[in-house]
């Protein structure tokens, strides 16, 4: 792809990110998607086939930006990996513009919704939750080695404390508080250092 047409496709799947996590992606049409990215119907369709492949574009895009931003969290050597992990969950909590970042999370957003609708979604979707895991694992595995993390099987509490933060931020949606997420972070620490 040539810098404009990357950059067109780009901006279809930035506009499309924040309409869908505010939304949900069967509650945006195709044409506000296109009125609110400013570009032509024709052009949508260059860069996807449909809205489902748009969807799952949207998903793996989200996903790569996703990893590299946590690969660098976890891989800070001037941080414990204890540390590291702390501050991966801490920003879960974060607010920006009055939307907390669990709520601004694709996962949590689409996998309910989409799941059932389109396999290559749902798949893409699984992909990466089991990319974030294996990154988790990772860490607390660099956790037990430099002594900051004191557990046993590192990819079932990888496992678990993803599940436990993606069920405290559907409930974070249910009730508008940030108490499971707090309560999320207090068992995290304990789970870490047990």
């Amino acid at each position: 792809m040539n810098a404009k047409t990357n950059d067109t496709r780009q901006h279809i799947l930035e506009v499309g990110y924040q309409l869908i996590v505010n939304k949900g992606f069967t509650a945006v049409g195709l044409s506000e998607l296109l009125k609110a990215a400013d570009v032509p119907k024709g052009s949508f369709y260059h860069y996807f086939k449909s809205k489902e492949q748009f969807g799952e574009a949207l998903i793996e895009e989200y996903f790569r930006n996703y990893l590299q931003r946590i690969d660098h969290l976890f891989n800070n050597q001037e941080l414990t990996a204890y540390q590291c992990l702390v501050n991966y969950f801490s920003m879960w909590l974060e607010v920006n513009d009055g939307i907390c970042n669990a709520n601004k999370c694709l996962v949590v957003k689409l996998s309910a919704e989409v799941s059932d609708l389109s396999e290559a979604m749902r798949m893409s979707l699984a992909k990466g939750a089991s990319q974030i895991i294996n990154a988790l694992d990772n860490c607390i595995k660099r956790g037990i080695q430099d002594g900051s993390i004191n557990v046993q099987h590192s990819n079932q509490i990888a496992s678990q404390l993803y599940q436990q933060w993606l069920g405290a931020s559907l409930l974070n949606k249910l009730m508008p508080d940030q108490t499971h997420l707090e309560l999320s972070l207090v068992s995290t620490k304990q789970l870490l250092q047990a």
